[in-house]
């Protein structure tokens, strides 16, 4: 049995395949260590480890020159940190999930020796990531083009993006037949604080349809909890069945008895799409400063699997065309879920695995 420390920022996006390595090494006997931030209070009591560390960390701001100064003085009090969580538990390598949460244990680990293996779950690599790439021994990949990943000289494998033990268990799941006069189940959500843009769009859109497609129509969205009134209210004056929350436990069940998703693009959702073989309209988080979920789309996209949208010019009429079109072609929604499932990683976790037990018996 061998001792594994992982370590991500406390986010759904980073711990999902990171609960989804350690349930995986868990099974085949290893001990497994989580060293996170605060935030993982809303993750961490379901994340299967021996023990669950939180490092002190903070992301760096250059613009500020005050806040730069007490980020470095917090990094640094987290290395220090990490280095006696490290020194107790004596792993035999450390995979970073990235997040700069994952920055003071994961140097730590660099300077106690202990190889270290980074997880890219996107198809733009993170600043965390490039950032600790030097001190990293192998690259692991989510996506064969990854951009800037070129940039360092160390291993690189295209492992997949683990999903987890739920997601695997509906994996197998054929996609449900559009029958022309049958229900319609389309699953609309936004991460895992929801996304006020749909809570605008989705119903004002799904109001425009005609009312024989609105009649066969079941939508389940998630939504922020001070939106979920208006939208109710929305759904009923279009006369759409509707289920509404704030959080779904079961998401990877409702993904799977979906016709269509309709969500955001990072790289769990769309992990998770692939493995599921499920079709998306797929709206990237707009925004961020590497257009991180735009590139994780346009993959997808151009597997057949999904249709990318740009928020900004997204709107309810060109929603609700669009939609009219997808619902009324079951064909091109059937070939649109083959074309995610085969773009999909089925066993990313098992690849995962493998290359972190060889990096550790490379290191003993």
């Amino acid at each position: 049995m061998s001792t594994f420390a992982l370590m991500a920022g406390g986010t759904g996006g980073h711990l999902f395949p990171a609960m989804a390595l350690a349930e995986e090494l868990r099974r085949r006997g290893h001990d497994i260590h989580l060293l996170t931030d605060e935030r993982v209070t809303g993750y961490g009591a379901e994340f299967p480890a021996t023990a669950v560390h939180v490092i002190p960390a903070a992301t760096p701001s250059i613009r500020n020159p005050v806040r730069f100064a007490k980020a470095g003085f917090t990094i640094l009090g987290g290395v220090s940190t990490a280095m006696g969580v490290l020194r107790r538990i004596r792993p035999d390598a450390v995979v970073g999930f990235g997040g700069y949460p994952c920055f003071p244990p994961f140097l730590a680990a660099a300077l106690l020796r202990i190889p270290g293996i980074l997880h890219e779950q996107n198809a733009v690599m993170g600043r965390a990531n490039r950032a600790l790439a030097r001190f990293a021994r192998v690259l692991a990949l989510s996506f064969p083009q990854t951009a800037y990943a070129d940039r360092f000289r160390l291993e690189k494998v295209v492992t997949g993006n683990p999903v987890r033990d739920r997601v695997r268990e509906v994996a197998g799941a054929p996609y449900p037949a559009l029958e022309p006069d049958g229900p319609i189940n389309i699953l609309v959500f936004g991460g895992s604080q929801g996304a006020k843009a749909f809570s605008d769009i989705v119903p004002a859109a799904m109001a425009l349809l005609d009312e024989p497609l609105r009649r066969r129509i079941n939508i389940t969205q998630q939504c922020r909890q001070e939106d979920l009134d208006r939208v109710a209210d929305a759904y009923r004056g279009a006369r759409i069945n509707v289920e509404l929350a704030a959080f779904f436990a079961d998401l990877p069940e409702r993904i799977a008895k979906s016709h269509l998703v309709i969500g955001r693009a990072g790289a769990s959702t769309v992990a998770e799409l692939g493995v599921l073989g499920r079709p998306a309209i797929l709206v990237p988080l707009p925004g961020s400063l590497d257009q991180d979920q735009k590139a994780n789309a346009l993959v997808m996209e151009k597997a057949g699997g999904a249709w990318v949208a740009d928020q900004a010019t997204l709107s309810p009429q060109s929603l609700a065309t669009q939609l009219h079109e997808l619902l009324n072609a079951p064909d091109r929604l059937a070939r649109a879920a083959d074309a995610a499932r085969s773009a999909g990683i089925a066993n990313a976790v098992e690849r995962l695995a493998d290359l972190v037990e060889r990096t550790a018996k490379g290191h003993s």
